[in-house]
């Protein structure tokens, strides 16, 4: 189901006081007399898809003007989701869309009952509605348009090739961001190598063992306290087994104290339990003692000033402590920033590989990318030549028969997301004439039946669901205003069209018609919308024929009218 716009409300906009427009999903007109407000029907719609708020369009007394619309959206298809990505609602395949514009020229805009951005009316507009009118802002004058149209056009035999090229040039981004990366930082990364590997070979000259540090450093408190310990441990030495060079003069030892003590115990122990106990721990006692003493002796005799190899510690120390400032609290610290540098180096001497790959790459993809943006550009030349053709055709048939579009291609001079062309339609208005722009080669009457001329040969090409012209057939009468009827009917067979007419061969062709009535006090003229039914139209018809809707030669040229545009659309 494609989007269309179902019923818009204009309050306070223009000489429309308020109005409610119910748009019929194909081919819709809208007619009324000179200054009945007619233009502010597509304002109104300009207005709700992101057009430019104008204060001065605020009816005279309004506090701002009001512009509510209701589309009919698919559940779940790209509208719905992107309304649903902005915190909108859609209700019943409903969607509605609401701006407001107040006098001293403030604009806001509702989307699925949330506030938005007026942009964001803008962006969703892109791929519901295409407005057509003198002072719009064209959507298919827009090089990306025109381009993504173009496209479509030319079918699938662009499909395959465009999609083999968007892989590659994908691909081929990727790899030319990486490789920018990897060159522009060369240097940094020498740097960064040149660091790594000093580290390592100075780790690897100390060649530094787990937990050595703390075993140098408790040799060094030893070499340097040899002295004092040496002394320490000899007098405990002596305060447990004596001094044998004292004599009987010296002063006791521990172990002739206790000797004493266990003697004087085991000589009554017999005669009381208790004391047996005592006894032996006295003797337990003086065995412990000796043997602390034999080791204090030894001790004594092992410990010895070593004043070359206090050096030799210390000097080491010095070198191991320098690596633990640079690379880690401890000597197990200090290997393990070896092992990482070791693995960084190796990582960065493969970014030298990686460069030369990517190169390799890059340069393949570059080949590949010219390749295929020459078929792409072939293909869309021949699409170009026959879409131009087409198009002047329908131009010649719109009272422009010297008039010619074509699609100019030209090297973009880089490789793009889809393809290395750029595309601009132009126009000759006569023969000889230079091709322009589409806004610079046609007067605003000439731009929207060039337009017309566009979508009719673009229908079904390009997406957009909803078409709305204005002043379309400016400047145009008899057989070419038939001719733009008939194209606005047969473009409404896949788009809901609205169109703003003062031309009955066109009115003609509607399927609903909606008048702008006029009406006045005096002082305040105010604007409503009718739709019509049959014999509503056949006066309206005679209105625009005569200027009198009961003349009966206008009336039955009226009818005439309808049932031969209703016999052309069957025909179609």
């Amino acid at each position: 189901m494609r989007p269309r716009v179902d019923e818009v409300q204009i309050k306070g906009l223009g000489v429309i006081d308020e109005a409610v427009l119910r748009l019929s999903s194909g081919f819709t007109v809208v007619t009324g007399e000179t200054g009945a407000g007619k233009t502010m029907v597509v304002t109104g719609l300009g207005l709700l898809f992101g057009g430019r708020a104008d204060p001065a369009r605020v009816r005279p007394g309004a506090e701002r003007a009001t512009v509510e619309g209701t589309l009919v959206v698919e559940p779940g298809g790209r509208v719905a989701q992107q309304v649903e990505d902005i915190g909108g609602q859609i209700e019943d395949g409903e969607l509605i869309i609401a701006r407001t514009v107040s006098a001293e020229g403030r604009s806001r805009a509702w989307l699925g009952g949330r506030s938005v951005p007026v942009g964001t009316l803008t962006y969703l507009a892109e791929d519901l509605v295409a407005v057509h009118g003198q002072m719009d802002q064209q959507r298919l004058l827009q090089p990306g348009r025109q381009r993504a149209a173009l496209d479509r056009y030319a079918g699938e035999e662009l499909v395959k090739p465009l999609r083999a090229y968007q892989q590659a040039y994908k691909r081929h981004k990727e790899a030319g961001e990486e490789l920018r990366e990897l060159t522009t930082r060369a240097r940094e990364r020498a740097q960064e190598a040149d660091h790594l590997r000093f580290g390592l070979e100075e780790i690897e000259k100390a060649d530094p063992k787990p937990g050595e540090e703390a075993e140098l450093k408790h040799e060094e408190e030893r070499l340097a306290h040899a002295d004092a310990l040496k002394n320490a441990a000899a007098t405990a030495h002596t305060a447990l087994l004596g001094d044998p060079m004292a004599g009987a003069q010296g002063l006791q030892d521990a172990v002739s104290l206790l000797g004493q003590a266990r003697a004087v115990v085991e000589a009554v122990r017999e005669y009381d339990t208790a004391l047996s106990g005592i006894a032996d721990r006295l003797a337990e006692a003086g065995y412990l003692v000796s043997d602390v003493a034999t080791e204090l002796a030894a001790y004594t005799e092992s410990v010895d000033a070593d004043p070359a190899r206090l050096a030799l510690v210390q000097e080491r120390r010095a070198v191991l402590n320098g690596l633990m400032r640079k690379y880690g609290a401890d000597t197990e610290a200090v290997l393990e920033w070896a092992r990482q540098a070791a693995d960084r180096v190796g990582e960065l001497a493969g970014d030298d590989d990686r460069i030369a790959e990517l190169t390799r790459e890059h340069e393949e993809l570059t080949a590949r990318l010219t390749e295929l943006a020459a078929e792409l550009t072939a293909i869309r030349a021949a699409a170009a030549e026959r879409f131009g053709e087409a198009v002047t055709a329908e131009l010649s048939a719109l009272a422009m028969p010297h008039a010619r579009v074509v699609v100019v291609l030209t090297p973009a001079g880089s490789f793009g997301p889809d393809g290395a062309d750029e595309i601009e339609l132009r126009m000759m208005s006569h023969p000889g004439a230079p091709a322009l722009p589409l806004n610079k080669g046609a007067s605003g009457g000439e731009l929207s039946r060039v337009m017309l001329a566009i979508e009719v040969v673009f229908a079904g090409a390009d997406p957009v669901p909803t078409f709305v012209f204005d002043e379309v057939d400016a400047g145009v009468g008899g057989k070419a205003a038939v001719e733009i009827g008939r194209r606005l009917a047969r473009l409404a067979r896949t788009a809901q069209v609205i169109v703003v007419t003062h031309l009955p061969q066109v009115a003609a062709f509607a399927d609903q018609h909606l008048v702008v009535e006029k009406a006045g006090d005096g002082s305040v003229v105010r604007s409503g919308v009718t739709a019509l039914d049959r014999e509503g139209r056949a006066r309206e018809l005679a209105r625009m024929l005569a200027g009198l809707e009961d003349s009966e030669l206008g009336r039955a040229h009226a009818e005439e009218l309808l049932s031969n545009a209703a016999a052309d659309k069957a025909e179609d």
